[in-house]
């Protein structure tokens, strides 16, 4: 990570402000600060930031309404790392859905947000690691289903369209470029966010129940996507490709 990386911190607490920002100066990180979306819009308007650090509980429009801002049609992307609490669980999922890359709920150490941040930043400047070798740029086939890479959403037998959000097409990815693999929990967050769960973590089980919705797969009688139980999940189906490949670094 570049010792000039620009960080905002959009956070109505102004306690939880200045301590954040104390630290991550200290570690050589330029560091400005929002209480709501209005300051939050005025910082972004005059000054280069490389990653938002943003609270979901905030006065006015809330966080879940800034991340959905941010992630508007023809922005450029912008690292999103969401501040919750463990009891805001669907709200989290929401947030990653709408594009924010990751998540920390208060209370927080200082270090862990810098690790999270230095996470996020890294994987939005080079490819994950699930993704680091050839890449089909136009489909992947399985079922009945094609996922068109380089739109990012799925098309049925029918060729008729059905949407992802971001976490949906990161998960559907490792699933399809690990067929017959059984993926634990954390292997599948780290592939798809760079972190791993804790106790109170079922973001997983939820996307992919999400997933399963999106691919009409019933859980007990699954095609594609089946629990491995005390393990993890499995794709199940046979995986194929087409269109031209390039090598990615």
């Amino acid at each position: 990570m570049d010792s000039t990386d620009h960080i905002l911190i959009v956070d109505d607490d102004p306690g939880i402000r200045e301590l954040v920002a104390q630290y991550l100066r200290k570690q050589g990180l330029q560091v400005s600060s929002a209480a709501d979306g209005p300051q939050m819009r005025a910082v972004l308007a005059t000054q280069r930031i490389d990653l938002v650090v943003l609270d979901l509980m905030l006065p006015g429009i809330d966080g879940i309404g800034l991340c959905r801002e941010l992630r508007s049609p023809g922005l450029p992307h912008l690292p999103i790392l969401m501040l919750t609490a463990r009891s805001d669980e669907a709200d989290r999922i929401l947030g990653l859905e709408l594009g924010a890359d990751d998540y920390l709920t208060k209370p927080f150490a200082a270090r862990e947000l810098l690790a999270r941040i230095r996470a996020v930043l890294r994987r939005t400047r080079m490819l994950p690691p699930n993704l680091a070798k050839a890449e089909p740029v136009s489909q992947i086939g399985f079922g009945d289903w094609r996922l068109d890479t380089t739109a990012r959403h799925l098309l049925d037998v029918d060729g008729a369209v059905v949407a992802l959000s971001g976490a949906e097409y990161r998960l559907l990815r490792v699933l399809l470029d690990h067929p017959q693999r059984v993926l634990t929990r954390d292997q599948l967050l780290n592939l798809t966010q760079g972190r791993e769960s804790d106790v109170f973590d079922r973001s997983i089980d939820l996307l992919i129940s999400r997933l399963r919705q999106r691919l009409r797969d019933e859980a007990r009688e699954a095609r594609y996507i089946k629990t491995v139980r005390n393990e993890g999940y499995v794709f199940c189906a046979a995986v194929s490709s087409s269109g031209r490949h390039r090598e990615t670094a």
